[in-house]
């Protein structure tokens, strides 16, 4: 912990003063811009000066009025309209030569802002050397949170001997953390390029977390390799932040034993705690590819290490190869993908003759399509999600479909979720120790069913990059056929004031 909090201070001690010499840039080159505009502006009125003598005095000497014994006079008058229009002429010269600076200026200033805009955020200091670019920026997120007792709805956990304290007691809380990102990138003339993304956090707990840590490298707008803690192509998207508790944003802890199970073909995803990920990915016309590797203890998708009342084993590494292809055209996206444990007998358990019972067979399809006018229309544009996933697993099979629209910043989505499970073990409550038995029961069929909705309040103090948002969320799990479910499992539901500030 005090070496993270020392990298920390020490990352923000080096920033300083690339900050410092980012800002004097920006402000000689706006001392310049000044300083061209004001000659720009004298010099265009010494020469309108000059061509309104000159015309004044052409009309002095074209006048009826002027005698033949001016002529010296107008002789006179001849020579200072020349010299006038000689003034005239290098005034205006000079005029084109500062608005060409000017103009040459604007463009590579220009030129550095497209440049920063089209990474993932601008950041409050940006600094381009012959190494490449580096960007600071930071994500403030702090929720304050009323809920249900638990996320995930009870299904077999009040079954005899395995009693626990579900009631559904109200809960508050306050969360949130604060991200500094640092993200760095080198870009040749011919497309090459190369760059990594570090993203510490600090949590309202006084913990200190990892978003993001990967170091990616390849060719421009054909075909990039990454490797490290990142997070694949999103499968099943909800869209604005909403309070759904159970959906998960790591590779872990995906699955609670003994509740409902939202697939969300998450498991193989990435940003688990317990290994690291490789991808490849490229594009061709409307298409994209990706193929991502996850490697990493398999027993970590489940919460305490338990599956279908079994403790798991793990013998070796999984491997979750998760291949995607994606079409895009003008509004429409559609993606197609695998999650699938390519390894066998990576973990499972010993049954009561000693053999090894392997659990790691899971399987994962999904299908996501999207529509978006959001980009062409700020204001009445929408955003519509639907997708669905399939997990064939071990003595379990998973269906979810779920769909979210987002329209004038509200959103409203539903989540339908179907758990088949086949087998499920329940220790007898006389054994202990090594010489547990366990009764094999057919819990059955459940059905879940999520509405979830969620709003962008209005600009806060007028500031763009501080936003509020309003969530909510209700589920209920019902048994199938002949299962029942206790009425206070059956539902959970929650509700989340979360504030958003990027710097």
């Amino acid at each position: 912990m005090k070496v993270k909090a020392l990298s920390v201070v020490i990352s923000l001690i080096l920033a300083t003063p690339l900050c410092a010499n980012a800002q004097t840039d920006i402000s000689a080159i706006e001392a310049r811009l000044n300083a061209l505009e004001q000659r720009a502006t004298a010099a265009e009125a010494r020469a309108a000066a000059a061509e309104q003598k000159a015309a004044r005095l052409e009309q002095l000497i074209n006048s009826n009025s002027l005698s033949k014994t001016d002529h010296v006079k107008t002789v006179g008058m001849e020579q200072r309209v020349a010299i006038l229009e000689k003034q005239s002429d290098e005034a205006q010269a000079k005029v084109n030569i500062a608005q060409t600076q000017l103009n040459e200026i604007q463009q590579k200033q220009s030129a550095q802002l497209a440049s920063t805009k089209n990474k993932e955020g601008t950041g409050f200091f940006s600094t381009n050397t012959n190494w490449g670019d580096l960007k600071l920026y930071g994500d403030v997120e702090y929720n304050i949170d009323a809920a249900s007792k638990k996320g995930q709805l009870t299904s077999m956990r009040m079954m005899p001997g395995n009693q626990k304290d579900f009631d559904d007691n109200e809960k508050w809380s306050l969360n949130g953390r604060i991200l500094i990102g640092v993200d760095g990138e080198r870009e040749l003339k011919n497309g090459n390029y190369a760059g990594f993304r570090a993203q510490p956090m600090a949590d309202m707990t006084g913990k200190m977390n990892l978003d993001d840590a990967v170091f990616y490298f390849g060719q421009r707008d054909k075909w990039q390799y990454k490797i490290g803690r990142y997070e694949a192509y999103d499968m099943f998207p909800l869209n604005q932040d909403t309070f759904v508790e159970y959906s998960g944003n790591t590779a872990n802890d995906l699955y609670g034993d003994g509740f409902g199970y939202i697939y969300m073909m998450k498991e193989g995803r990435g940003r688990s705690s317990d290994g690291g990920s490789m991808m490849v990915n490229t594009h061709y016309n409307d298409w994209y590819f990706e193929l991502n590797a996850l490697v990493e203890d398999g027993t970590s998708v489940f919460k305490d290490n338990e599956y279908h009342g079994r403790k798991l084993d793990n013998r070796k590494n999984v491997i979750y190869m998760r291949p995607v292809v994606a079409w895009q055209k003008d509004n429409l996206t559609i993606a197609g993908a695998i999650d699938a444990n390519v390894i066998n007998k990576a973990y499972g358990y010993d049954d009561e003759n000693g053999k090894f019972q392997d659990q790691s067979r899971r399987t994962g399809y999904g299908l996501t399509v999207k529509w978006d006018t959001l980009a062409n229309d700020p204001i009445n544009g929408i955003v519509a999600n639907l997708s669905a996933a399939y997990l064939d697993a071990k003595d379990e099979n998973d269906f979810s479909i779920g769909s979210n629209v987002l329209w004038r910043k509200f959103q409203l989505g539903y989540i339908y979720a179907h758990n088949d499970i086949k087998t499920y073990y329940h220790k007898n409550g006389n054994s202990s120790g090594q010489n547990d038995t366990y009764l094999t029961l057919n819990p059955g069929k459940y059905n879940i069913n999520t509405v979830f909705a969620s709003y962008e309040l209005p600009n806060i103090l007028t500031m763009d990059n501080f936003k509020t948002y309003l969530g909510a969320y209700y589920s209920r799990i019902d048994g199938k056929d002949d299962i029942n479910v206790n009425s206070s499992d059956k539902d959970r539901y929650g509700a989340r004031i979360r504030f958003k500030y990027l710097f």
